[in-house]
Parts: C-alpha cells; structure tokens; sequence
C-alpha cells in the first residue's frame, strides 16, 4: 500500500505517546509537580499530534465526528473513541497527581489499560484486513503492543525495562517479516482466482485495465524493490531496536544515553512503519499484474 505521511506519524507518535501513559499511568515515574507535568504534556502531545496526523488522511477531516458513530462494527471507530476515552481518564489520573500529589491507583490502572486498548484497536484496523495477508495476522497487534510498550518505557526513563522490550523486539519484527513474506502466496491468489478465469488455464495480463492511474493504483499498489526493503530492513531492526538496547542495557545510564536512545529509536521506527505499509500487498493489485 502507499505509506501516507500522515499514517505513519499517526501511529508512530500515537503509539509512543500510549506506551508512555501506560507506564506513567502504573506508577512508574516517581516525580511530582513541574517534573509530573512535563512527562504529562509529552505523552498528550504525541497522542494529540498522533491523532491531528491522521485526520489528513481523511477525505474530510472536518467530518471527523462522523468516523467515531460506528464503534459496533469499525476498528477505526473504536479506536478513536477509546482514544478520548483515554485522555479523559489519563487528564483525570494527571490532574490530581501533578496539582494535588495525589497519585489514585485504580485510576491509572484504568487509564494505562485503556491506552493499551486504544493501540490494540488501531493495530486491528490493519490486522483485520483480510484483503492484505500481510496484515491479517495476530503478529500486527502483537508487533504493535510492543512497539508502544517499549517506546513507551524509554520514554519514561524505564532504561532497563526498555532495553528488554527492546531486545525482545528483534526476534518478534524478524517473525513478523519472515511470515508476511509468506503470507500472500500461502492464501493461494492469483490473477486466476481474481478473475474467476482459472479453471481455463494460466492466466496473464494482455493489457492494463486502463492507460491512465485511479484511487486503487495509488492507495492500494505500492511496489518496492526487494533490494531497497532488505536494507530498510536491516536499517529499521539496527535502530528501531538493536542499538537502543545495546545503549540502555550496556552503558552507564545518563541523559545522555536516554536522548541518544530515543533519537536512534524514533529514526527506526519511522523506517519499521513506512516499510508496514509499503510492503502490504493488496489483492486488489493481482488485477494490474502486481502484487
């Protein structure tokens, strides 16, 4: 699929600004006051940038109410109105710590597991997409739970737990690549069953349904070359990953080490999200003779 901009920040400051609501949200960071606030007004910055992002992608942002009606039925509805639901929690849990010192336990519970329902639902807009096998899996919110746990935990100056997260990241993204690579052939579709032609023989393309692009062919066929994906590949899992444990779980910890960390982190995560969405292949595409 196209990697739009603006999903892609979406759900890389989003997901960051979770994970740091959940550890802030467990009691994690003893500080108070000035200190509490600061921690505060970064995790509602990510999450409201995160979520600012992703209206561009909208047809019309300014309809963006109308998203958020069928909570029953889409991921994507459930996922915005959770993610209300967890600034209104977390802005409670935060007011009472930072003026009153008043840390409530059931409260931050409350707020740090919906933040962690809010990444879940944003990762099943995609993992419940049958049309990109890629996606369709369990990995998706597995992958994305962790992202937000582990960002989440630098961001909390959690170095040690973070630096776990971390590693455990390395083993979970090479699974996640290794059977998304698998996953469009294992569903058996080709331009066969996409045309229901294939019990006539092998079917190919004669000539592109039309000579111009349309909506499809720019949001849904996206193609990268396996030699470029294999050196984002690599470049995401050194530094989305490898070189942040190696500075959290092996060097002295300082601040430092911890803004070195999460520069190094945010730089692969950018790479990790946009090769998610450039690496999808909508079955849409088997009928342009792409995958």
């Amino acid at each position: 699929m196209h990697p739009a901009p603006s999903v892609i920040i979406f759900t890389t400051m989003s997901g960051l600004g979770l994970g740091l609501m959940v550890f802030l949200g467990l009691g994690f960071l003893d500080v108070s006051g000035f200190v509490a606030f600061v921690f505060v007004a970064i995790a509602f910055a990510l999450l409201g940038g995160g979520l600012l992002s992703s209206l561009f992608h909208l047809g019309h942002p300014e309809r963006f109410i109308k998203a958020l009606r069928q909570w029953r039925s889409s991921w994507l509805s459930r996922e915005g109105v959770l993610s209300f639901v967890t600034m209104g929690l977390f802005g409670l849990y935060a007011l009472l710590w930072i003026f009153w010192d008043m840390r409530i336990g059931w409260l931050g519970l409350l707020a740090a597991a919906s933040a962690l329902l809010t990444v879940f639902a944003t990762s099943m807009i995609y993992a419940q997409m049958k049309s990109i096998p890629r996606w369709n899996s369990f990995l998706t919110p597995a992958m994305f739970l962790l992202y937000a746990l582990a960002g989440g935990a630098l961001l909390a100056a959690q170095s040690y737990v973070a630096g776990l997260l971390f590693l455990l990241l390395v083993p979970l993204q090479v699974i996640v690549w290794v059977v998304g690579d698998r996953a469009f052939g294992a569903t058996g579709s080709d331009m066969g069953t996409a045309t229901g032609l294939g019990n006539l023989g092998k079917v190919r393309l004669l000539e592109k349904p039309h000579s111009g692009t349309n909506y499809l062919m720019k949001e849904m066929v996206y193609v990268i070359g396996r030699k470029h994906a294999a050196k984002l590949r690599l470049f995401a899992l050194v530094f989305g990953s490898l070189l942040p444990a190696s500075l959290l779980l092996f060097f002295p910890h300082s601040m430092s080490i911890a803004f070195a960390a999460i520069a190094i982190h945010l730089v692969g995560l950018f790479a990790q999200r946009w090769l998610f969405f450039a690496e999808a292949e909508h079955v849409v595409g088997l009928y342009y003779g792409q995958r």
